[in-house]
């Protein structure tokens, strides 16, 4: 089978290797890398073009529903009380469902996000991925200051009720469970994504959408948020996240990527050395006399 030292017939000695002056300083090939005279790749353009619409549209929708819960806007306002009168009536019917939605909201809160991100940070810091490790902090501590600076400087009242099922504390716009969980599955999307086949980016996506909605859903059953509070968590964390990538693509062209190739290609190589490590040998048994 041929492999990275084969050569065809007649091709000179040598050409089918990886040579070190054709590797990066991580041990991937340099094919990997964008052209040295082109600072920005058409991918890494396409990712520019992207976060920018993302983000501008993110944003967009943040500062209408802002528009619209400070002018107390009757069709959203009427939305909102429906939702969390008609959850908050089926949650005191339903214990279990409620202790359940509590369980999971403690789950998603954001000091468990944070805790994931700062990990992951370190992690990647230690593996030499410093532009990723600094991508992953600033994301988890720009999503921290979008979720306490919106809500001390917006000040919207959460929903009240005489018999609540669950109580939180400070304001309710934006909902800083959803910006949390938004921000921490976006951000691991990104670590997973680049070099994972279909299936698993596929699985990865899913179980992503379904952990934000879960979270975000858990603070409407409890009584906590309006709905508009946690779209408005939602666009914050799609525009702490575009704002943060365009901000280090800009500064650091193509260094996210190649921190993220590099990552992969770490990790191909430790499992390839796992995968081909000799299997201890099975101890041999002798034969008991007294079978035969």
């Amino acid at each position: 089978m041929p492999n990275r030292y084969h050569r065809t017939p007649g091709s000179p000695p040598g050409a089918g290797k990886v040579s070190v002056m054709h590797q990066s300083n991580d041990g991937s090939p340099a094919a990997d890398r964008p052209p040295a005279g082109d600072r920005r790749s058409p991918v890494q353009r396409r990712t520019l073009l992207g976060c920018a619409w993302i983000g501008l549209t993110s944003l967009l929708l943040f500062t209408v529903l802002l528009i619209l819960v400070k002018a107390d806007w009757s069709p959203l306002s009427r939305l909102d009380h429906g939702w969390v009168a008609t959850l908050h009536r089926y949650a005191l019917r339903h214990p279990v469902w409620t202790a359940a939605m509590q369980t999971l909201a403690d789950l998603g809160a954001p000091w468990t996000m944070r805790a994931l991100l700062g990990a992951a940070a370190l992690w990647l810091w230690c593996v030499r991925a410093r532009v990723l490790a600094g991508w992953v902090l600033a994301v988890c501590l720009l999503g921290w200051a979008a979720s306490a600076g919106g809500r001390a400087l917006i000040g919207r009242p959460r929903p009240h009720f005489v018999d609540p099922v669950a109580v939180g504390s400070g304001a309710g716009f934006p909902s800083g469970h959803a910006i949390a969980s938004a921000v921490t599955c976006g951000a691991l999307l990104v670590l997973l994504r680049p070099r994972a086949d279909r299936v698993v980016r596929a699985v990865a996506s899913t179980g992503a959408a379904l952990t934000v909605l879960g979270v975000g859903w858990t603070r409407l059953a409890l009584g906590v948020h309006y709905p508009s509070d946690v779209l408005a968590g939602w666009a914050a964390a799609a525009v702490v996240l575009t704002g943060a990538t365009l901000a280090v693509e800009l500064w650091r062209p193509g260094r996210l990527g190649r921190d993220v190739r590099r990552l992969h290609w770490r990790l191909r190589s430790r499992v390839q050395r796992v995968l081909a490590a000799p299997l201890p040998a099975e101890p041999a048994t002798e034969p008991d006399p007294g079978r035969s």
